[in-house]
């Protein structure tokens, strides 16, 4: 304690005295002694005015008087004197003093009491330890008008069943018998308003007396009911903003809406979208006529309830009252408090599972966002006994609201995917072309980003070319840049580059035309997507055997052989096309007769050094069990057991090797001598007489002597005919020259340069590749009949089933 500080004494609220007729002392209290600092063997028998304060005359204004303590501290009290009669002497007075502090404490204590259990808002009830009513606030929120002074001395809970229940019955009487206050939120119905619920917050605080025993408890009380209505509903939006919308699929956000509303606003949650909304089609802004039909999207019902549906999930739905046409004509949301039964249909099949459940109210809002009508949600009470208000038309509004802007979002995004799936498969293969190189098959799962891409492609020399890739980026713009793509790979893959070298003009032109500046936001866009984009490209020879391929990015390929042992080949990887710097390289291999080679889009490879990417597992397995399975069921065993993502999708393209008989093909090196000409003719009409095939005679004599003749005017080295007798019949002359030869129109008056232009005018096509040793000059002439050498050595290609 500090020095110079006194102790705290609990002072008395009044003290008593008794004195005679003399002003002698007769009796002196334990509280005087408190007060005044005198013991009562010091105070008896002396006179009062010893205990005034002599220099203020004893008295002060307010008819206080001023006493002074035993230590010589001034007192300022209240005295009233009353007669004490006596029947054996002469009367005595009593003398009760009660300090001016304790007087004000007393009167702020009363205008307090008074403003709690009269004026004040608050609900405000004490209690007793039998929790019977002693005093309360008839004016505070709940009793106000239904409570009188009548319940003074009942039992709480008879006063007001509907709003104190057990659960607040044992907190009261935890607090009196542990003298710890409580606080909490309790709903309820309170007598002044027993068809609405309300909610309360409440305090308990434990009343002691002055031995510190419980007496009692004392109610504090607060109606909230406003208040927690709107962070309820704060709370809904904000938790509704986080579960609608997750994705951009009409029937998912449809599912995430009715989920946000059971059972928070109802117990019974129906969802119909108009039925072109699936499809992404846009409606005109406005209501739309009474015949639009509905479709049903969703349904969700309290866990409590499990309610069967009267429709099934994606069926169309019929109108159930007229609340429902005005949704859809109107635009207006539609409150029906009272449901009843004589008001629904009874032919309708919903009206058995209303009355079977037992919903008495109903709200249905449309679903408009933007002007645009999308559906409507009908939201059915069954639970709770109130009927729905406009409170919970408001909310529900709000909701909806909400979830039809992500709707409609859901619905643009199909639109656009639709149109984007649509352009893609007009640009990827329906079937397979005609030729004898490869069994082929494949089987494509499109993407949320249509991106995948593929092809089969023939090429000069009875080859065929086998390309799939990915590209970066998703949507309609995604899909054009697909088919950018996919042309300038035909286009490329026609003038017989090598892989590698196709994959460095790839990307030089993804790179050009990343540089160009465009005002088309569409071509732009299309434009970025194509950089960044995958491509594995293959050439398989069925003559030679010989497969070579190269990679931009994309996963490495899986080679099985005919006894089933499957291989991931070591494919250098180049960079992603318009990203990084090339060169790409290739890799040649040597298949087998009834080789298996998988082309597949798949997720990305993983690191280096760790091994082939799982879906190169799979598909090695898949296709290592049963070497001589269908392509088109090894395909779909690929899909199944990759299960693609609805944003990868999957991609896979297998091709089954074929070698071209040794009867089918005839070689000749000549010498560089024009007199080799017309033996070269001899022998190409020899072969063509062995495979049947005398109606070509002239035009092959006349190609054959044409392009030997360029070969050994122009080129250089030994010369090289080879006759391949496939879907087509094919002349190739090489060289050793890079020198390409052009297609001239000659004058009547030149002597030549009619030599191609007369090629071009008798072969189906015509056109030159090139090698590390010279230049092959080829041309192809159509095949009419059937082929004389037999079924069995034309195999059959199968498409895409």
């Amino acid at each position: 304690m500090a020095r110079g500080t006194r102790p705290m004494t609990a002072r008395p609220r009044s003290a008593r005295l008794v004195v005679d007729e003399r002003a002698t002392v007769v009796e002196w209290s334990s509280e005087a002694e408190k007060l005044l600092g005198y013991s009562e063997k010091e105070a008896l028998g002396r006179h009062v005015s010893l205990f005034l304060d002599q220099e203020q005359g004893g008295t002060e204004a307010d008819g206080r008087i001023a006493v002074r303590h035993r230590d010589g501290r001034r007192v300022v009290v209240r005295a009233v004197v009353d007669t004490l009669a006596r029947t054996d002497g002469p009367p005595h007075w009593t003398v009760r003093l009660s300090t001016a502090s304790d007087t004000a404490q007393d009167e702020i204590d009363t205008a307090l009491l008074r403003a709690l259990l009269t004026d004040s808002p608050l609900g405000v009830q004490v209690v007793d330890g039998d929790l019977r009513l002693l005093r309360l606030n008839l004016s505070g929120p709940g009793v106000r008008g239904a409570v009188g002074h009548e319940a003074i001395g009942r039992h709480v809970r008879d006063i007001a069943p509907g709003l104190v229940d057990e659960t607040v019955e044992q907190k009261l009487r935890h607090t009196v018998e542990s003298g710890q206050p409580v606080s909490f939120l309790h709903r309820g119905r309170p007598p002044s308003d027993p068809a609405h619920e309300h909610v309360y917050s409440v305090t308990l605080l434990p009343l002691r007396d002055s031995a510190g025993r419980a007496v009692g408890a004392l109610v504090a009380s607060q109606d909230v009911t406003e208040g927690e209505q709107a962070r309820a509903r704060l709370d809904l939006m904000v938790e509704a903003g986080a579960r609608i919308g997750t994705t951009l699929d009409v029937r998912t956000t449809a599912r995430e809406l009715a989920d946000a509303a059971v059972p928070v606003i109802a117990d019974i949650a129906t969802i119909e979208v108009l039925d072109g909304v699936l499809h992404g089609e846009a409606y005109t802004p406005g209501p739309v006529a009474k015949q639009t039909r509905l479709r049903r999207v969703a349904l969700k019902s309290a866990r409590e309830l499990a309610a069967r549906a009267a429709y099934a999930t994606g069926e169309l739905v019929e109108y159930l009252l007229p609340s429902h046409i005005a949704g859809l004509t109107e635009l207006h949301p539609i409150l029906v408090p009272h449901l009843r039964h004589g008001e629904v249909p009874a032919d309708d099949p919903r009206t058995a599972r209303i009355r079977a459940e037992g919903a008495h109210s109903l709200m249905v809002v449309p679903l408009a966002a933007r002007g645009v009508l999308l559906g409507l949600a009908s939201f059915y009470r069954v639970q709770g006994p109130d009927p729905y208000d406009e409170s919970d038309l408001v909310l529900a509004s709000e909701l909806c609201a909400r979830a039809a802007v992500c709707l409609d979002n859901a619905r643009q995004y199909t639109r656009e995917h639709n149109a984007a799936q649509a352009l893609q498969r007009t640009l990827l293969p329906r079937s397979a072309p005609i030729q004898s190189a490869v069994d082929v098959a494949w089987r494509h799962e499109p993407a949320q980003s249509p991106g995948d891409w593929f092809d089969v492609i023939p090429l000069s020399g009875a080859r065929v070319a086998l390309v799939v890739g990915r590209m970066a980026g998703q949507g309609i713009d995604a899909a054009a840049a697909m088919g950018q793509l996919c042309t300038a790979t035909n286009t490329l893959a026609a003038q017989d580059l090598a892989p590698d070298e196709l994959l460095g003009r790839l990307h030089d032109m993804v790179t050009g035309r990343s540089h160009e500046s465009t005002d088309d936001p569409r071509a732009a866009s299309a434009r970025n997507h194509m950089q960044g984009a995958s491509c594995l490209y293959a050439v398989y020879d069925p003559i030679s055997r010989r497969c070579t391929l190269a990679r931009a990015g994309h996963s490495a390929a899986v080679i099985v052989d005919p006894q089933g042992k499957p291989e991931v080949p070591d494919i250098p990887e180049g960079p992603l096309l318009g990203t990084d710097h090339p060169p790409y390289r290739s890799v040649d291999l040597q298949l087998l007769d009834g080789t298996t080679l998988g082309l597949f889009n798949a997720a990305p490879a993983p690191a280096k050094n760790a091994g082939p990417p799982h879906a190169a597992q799979i598909l090695g397995q898949i296709l290592g069990g049963d070497p001589r399975r269908d392509l088109a069921d090894s395909c779909d065993a690929f899909i199944c057991a990759g299960k693609p993502t609805e944003d990868e999708g999957s991609l896979v393209l297998l091709a089954r090797t074929r070698v071209l008989a040794a009867d089918r093909v005839a070689t000749w090196t000549l010498p560089p001598d024009p007199a080799v000409v017309a033996e070269a003719r001899t022998m190409s009409l020899r072969q063509l007489a062995d495979w049947g095939l005398e109606d070509l005679d002239f035009s092959t004599e006349l190609i054959v002597s044409e392009l030997v003749t360029n070969a050994i005017r122009y080129g250089t080295g030994p010369v090289g005919l080879r006759l391949i007798r496939d879907q087509a019949l094919i002349c190739e002359v090489s060289d050793g020259s890079s020198t390409a030869p052009h297609l001239r129109y000659a004058y009547e008056a030149d002597e030549g340069g009619r030599g191609l232009f007369l090629i071009a005018q008798i072969a189906h096509r015509w056109g030159t590749r090139y090698s590390a040793r010279g230049k092959t000059i080829w041309a192809e002439q159509v095949i009419s009949g059937p082929d004389p050498t037999g079924p069995e050595s034309m195999p059959t290609n199968r498409p895409d089933q």
